[in-house]
């Protein structure tokens, strides 16, 4: 699994116009799912999303979490972040998982998202075509992989 988390001041999802989440500060995360996912890759990026501290304490340093400061989530899936360029200008997706697989794993992953954040978390709608906008604070973007654990 494959996410990039941006602090942010705010964030909304739209889809037709409508906006179907909207956070105040936090993160919004765009997360993509590749075919050799599964459970264990929800598990440790959960935790390591909710234990991530990127948000200043009293002296102005980044050494609080998203729970330290009581903060959102919204997570929008993002099967283009297994986009592959090596071979022309037109990216492939074949590196991204099929729908029977990413579903079950981006539901996995918002539902424990919400469950140790202890509120909900807001969502997109998988496979829709989504508008996405956002005040970023900072910018602190930070990239993960599942693959790069080490």
């Amino acid at each position: 699994m494959r996410i990039v988390i941006q602090r942010v001041n705010s964030a909304s999802v739209s889809i037709d116009g409508q906006v179907k989440s909207a956070i105040g500060p936090g993160y919004l995360i765009l997360l993509g799912v590749c075919e050799e996912d599964t459970k264990e890759d929800v598990d440790w990026l959960v935790h390591k999303v909710i234990g991530l501290r990127v948000f200043d304490d009293e002296n102005g340093v980044m050494n609080r979490s998203i729970m330290d400061v009581g903060g959102d989530i919204l997570v929008v899936s993002q099967f283009t972040l297994y986009a592959s360029y090596k071979k022309g200008n037109r990216p492939s997706w074949l590196r991204a998982a099929r729908h029977e697989v990413s579903i079950p794993l981006y539901e996995s992953f918002c539902q424990q998202l919400s469950q140790a954040l202890g509120k909900p978390v807001g969502t997109g709608e998988f496979g829709a075509y989504m508008k996405v906008a956002l005040e970023n604070d900072g910018p602190v973007t930070i990239c993960m992989d599942t693959k790069n654990k080490e």
